[in-house]
């Protein structure tokens, strides 16, 4: 128990952040043996003054009362050198030493996809939210998000209705409900997955919480899918500190004119892949995680079921499948009033597949010119993305 207390007190010590706790951690070994350092031992460690000034307040009563709310809430933590802290997230450079949970830690045996979105999603959007969910679910897959209004609590809403688990990573302590309406799907997570939090007991919702929040949801994920973002919101931030991290980032095409589609669709035009249904995402993870991905329990993309395109439950997906020897391969038509420049990229595609280095090369344009029109040709559901960056048509 003691040893636990002196990871709470490292976690309250003033103006160190996540980073310089870690730092610190590995500097000196454990956090006891940092709390026993006087000030020579941190001199000698090269610690700055104003660090040093609070390392030197060795006062426990803080950290005491910390571990008897958890007690009492029934809360339970884990520490970086944990082996059940999560993996994903110990690779990160600014992962917090210590976390408080209600639940059960994710495994690594599945994937962990972060869905978020909008507050203020309209009717469609929740929908699609709830439908991502469910199919990300379905397909083996377990859902992270913020357990925010909108898309963040639908996407969680549906995922529970599927059967699967949910991470809600909070920006508050993990015994505070908000959104307050949201009780009820704070207790349905902690039971079919967890709450988790970097923030003790107690701890208010703080609008300087939540971008910092963000950076966990994606460091949990394999990769994030936005559903609905304007240009300015939360949900980019989650998506950059999933690129920074290494991570995947998907989004849903929606209308050009549309202000809540105008985030996810600068996303698309930035190289994100576009997702538009849960197996748009989870087809990434099936290679890594092939025990537990079930292609088969997912719905096939909307696209290979306008095409005709086979159930992957029934055989090699799609766009592997070959004619038979002999056959003649039909060309998709395409539209008559496509403009120019997409009919260029359709034009290209037609022949297979291509990379997007090789759709430059093939037709000439630059990728700031190509991206867009990318972007747009997906809206219209002529090409689909596949994993590698690589484009094809649609219907081909």
């Amino acid at each position: 128990m003691t040893a636990i207390l002196d990871w709470i007190w490292l976690t309250q010590r003033a103006r160190l952040g996540a980073k310089g706790q870690r730092a610190l951690v590995e500097r000196f070994g454990t956090p006891e043996e940092l709390w026993r350092a006087d000030q020579e031992a941190l001199e000698r460690a090269g610690i700055p003054p104003t660090a040093r000034k609070t390392l030197l307040d060795k006062d426990l009563a803080a950290a005491r009362a910390i571990l008897a709310r958890c007690e009492e809430a029934g809360l339970s933590l884990v520490t970086l050198a944990d082996p059940a802290y999560p993996a994903r997230l110990r690779l990160v450079a600014d992962a917090p030493v210590l976390l408080y949970y209600r639940g059960t830690l994710p495994g690594e045996d599945r994937p962990i996809v972060g869905l978020v979105g909008a507050r203020d999603a309209d009717g469609q959007g929740l929908a699609l939210a709830r439908r991502l969910g469910g199919e990300i679910a379905a397909c083996g897959g377990l859902v992270c998000t913020g357990l925010a209004k909108g898309v963040d609590a639908q996407s969680a809403e549906g995922a529970l209705e599927a059967g699967g688990r949910v991470i809600g990573v909070l920006g508050c302590g993990p015994d505070v409900v908000y959104p307050r309406e949201n009780a009820a799907l704070f207790a349905r997570t902690a039971e079919a997955g967890c709450l988790l939090s970097e923030y003790p007991p107690g701890t208010a919702p703080n609008a300087r919480h939540f971008p910092v929040r963000n950076r966990l949801i994606s460091a949990l994920s394999d990769g994030v899918a936005v559903v609905r973002a304007r240009s300015q919101s939360g949900s980019l931030i989650t998506a950059r500190w999933a690129a920074a991290q290494g991570r995947d980032v998907f989004a849903v095409p929606g209308d050009p004119a549309d202000p809540l589609s105008q985030g996810c669709n600068a996303l698309l035009r930035d190289g994100a892949y576009a997702a538009a249904s849960g197996w748009d995402v989870l087809r990434h993870y099936e290679y890594r995680y092939p025990k537990t991905v079930a292609r088969a329990s997912c719905p096939p993309p909307r696209s290979a079921e306008a095409s005709g395109a086979r159930h992957p439950a029934s055989g090699a997906p799609a766009s592997d499948a070959q004619p038979p020897v002999g056959a003649q391969t039909v060309r998709p038509s395409l539209p008559e009033d496509l403009p120019p420049i997409q009919r260029q990229i359709a034009e290209a595609l037609l022949d297979g597949p291509l990379q997007l280095d090789a759709l430059i090369d093939r037709t000439g344009l630059p990728a700031s010119r190509i991206l867009p029109e990318l972007t747009l040709l997906q809206i219209k559901k002529l090409i689909t993305q596949k994993p590698g960056k690589t484009y094809e048509l649609s219907g081909g």
